[in-house]
């Protein structure tokens, strides 16, 4: 099937695809912070994480379900479905590359799709506020 959209109104569309402070991410970030927890943005590590605690070491992505090939909401664009396969595919790659690298660094990564955050944003904060526990009293 041919893309309804023109090449250029296409770019358009795609240039307003929002790589970082999404719905998701916002929900995540203010529940956070209601909570308590301090934490940092745009902090230079590998894969560019949402969200940063930098004295625990805990880095924490809210992966797209689109883009990162949720099990459960995935879907494959039919229109140049041999370029979505594979961009896809290298996204989940990535993320594997990603979080290997962060770990051989010493950091823990968590990482949540964006329906889990979306349906029990709450389960996420206990998520964390667990991983920074168990990191204290590992230590």
């Amino acid at each position: 099937m041919a893309d309804v959209l023109t090449p250029e109104q296409r770019k358009c569309c795609m240039s307003r695809v929002r790589s970082r402070d999404t719905g998701p991410e916002m929900l995540l970030r203010r529940r956070l912070w209601a909570a308590g927890l301090r934490y940092r943005l745009k902090v230079k590590l590998p894969g560019k994480p949402d969200i940063v605690f930098v004295a625990r070491r805990l880095a924490v992505f809210v992966d797209g379900c689109f883009w990162h090939r949720c099990p459960l909401h995935s879907t494959t664009p039919k229109g140049n479905s041999e370029f979505w396969c594979l961009k896809l595919n290298e996204n989940v790659k990535r993320d594997r590359r990603v979080d290997d690298q962060l770990e051989g660094m010493g950091w823990i990564v968590v990482r949540f799709w964006e329906h889990e955050v979306n349906g029990d944003v709450e389960a996420c904060v206990r998520e964390i506020v667990k991983t920074l526990a168990r990191e204290v009293g590992g230590k």
